[in-house]
């Protein structure tokens, strides 16, 4: 999706199929056709005010204590990754900088909390490199000199703050343009960019993009010839199924083309990044609220047999531990904690 407004299976063919006629007669059985969620987007403060309305009130009062409880908790979903959405927004930062002025957080330093608890846990951080300017001046954001030079001196304040943390695996690029059938030029010159100094600040640092517009990609020659140009270690492309521009049970084969291109480029492993949540109201213009379940595992069972890794957009306000000390206090996001947990706990 723009998460500046928001914020053909073979055998899984079937599989998709009973999940959405009759989850509860699948009893949670055990299918080792079907990837796990290894990882989700992780944020302090979502910069749609409107979308995160039922959890930006709730993360601004987190405590140390608190943020160390919510590694924990997906730490025991058995999620490895965790991708930082951004280190700054709207001109303030999450963290202490000399750059911007930071956000009021009851946490002097949640950044630095979440890496040392990640530590603990074994956990692997992508931690983004914006939004150093208004994140709804797209083409400003990744084409803008003055911007890129902000975004550069964020990145070598970050990395020299930050990098030292076994955590600290990689770095995520945030800024996104409509894939729109291909991967245009403006995007890859900001990956690029981006790129060039990750190599020089953290050499040993992975990248990662999650770029929308998937279900529109013309996964061609051309298409494979753009991903050659690009340097990326991973792009985990949206299934676009919570901004409803998607059906789940339906995007395995934007995924199964996809994987043909990345493929014949020969770069850039594939991953995937799947939306939980639904609106309450009108999509973009309402407060995000948790999907369920029994449709994660639809849209899970669709890409599974053309995608390395599952990620999820996202944990931070959509699942929660119950009883945590980390819980978000909501019913549904508890229940998508239990219900993912009970299936997870019958694969083993």
């Amino acid at each position: 999706m723009d998460r500046r407004k928001f914020l053909q299976l073979g055998g899984l063919a079937a599989t998709a199929a009973l999940v959405s006629n009759d989850l509860l007669a699948m009893d949670f059985k055990r299918n080792p056709d079907i990837k796990p969620v290894v990882g989700s987007w992780f944020e302090f403060y979502h910069h749609s005010r409107v979308g995160a309305k039922y959890w930006n009130p709730i993360f601004y009062k987190y405590t140390d204590e608190q943020w160390r409880a919510k590694i924990k908790d997906i730490h025991e979903l058995g999620m490895e990754y965790l991708v930082l959405l951004s280190v700054a927004d709207n001109g303030k930062t999450f963290y202490p900088s000399k750059l911007q002025p930071r956000y009021d957080l009851a946490s002097p330093d949640p950044l630095e909390t979440v890496l040392s608890a990640a530590d603990e846990y074994g956990m692997k951080f992508f931690i983004s490199n914006d939004y150093w300017g208004d994140f709804r001046e797209v083409e400003k954001m990744m084409t803008s000199k003055e911007v890129a030079a902000l975004r550069a001196k964020g990145m070598e304040e970050v990395a020299e703050k930050y990098s030292h943390h076994k955590s600290f695996y990689g770095w995520y690029y945030p800024n996104e343009t409509n894939l729109a059938e291909t991967m245009d030029d403006t995007t890859i010159a900001y990956v690029n960019d981006s790129s060039r100094l990750v190599h020089e600040l953290t050499p040993h640092c992975k990248t990662m993009i999650a770029p929308y517009g998937t279900y529109t990609v013309k996964a061609d020659d051309y298409y494979a010839r753009q991903l050659e140009r690009l340097d990326v270690d991973i792009i985990a492309y949206q299934d676009e199924v919570g901004v409803q521009k998607s059906k789940a049970g339906e995007v395995g084969k934007y995924f199964e083309a996809l994987s043909k291109a990345h493929e014949k480029a020969g770069r850039a492993k594939i991953w995937a990044d799947l939306e939980i949540f639904d609106f309450e109201g009108k999509v973009y213009t309402s407060p995000a609220i948790p999907s369920t379940f029994d449709r994660l595992l639809i849209q899970m069972a669709d890409v599974s047999p053309f995608v390395e890794k599952i990620l999820i957009y996202q944990y931070s306000g959509l699942m929660s531990k119950p009883g945590s000390i980390a819980t978000l206090g909501q019913p549904k996001a508890d229940k998508f904690y239990s219900d993912y947990a009970a299936w997870l706990k019958a694969q083993k």
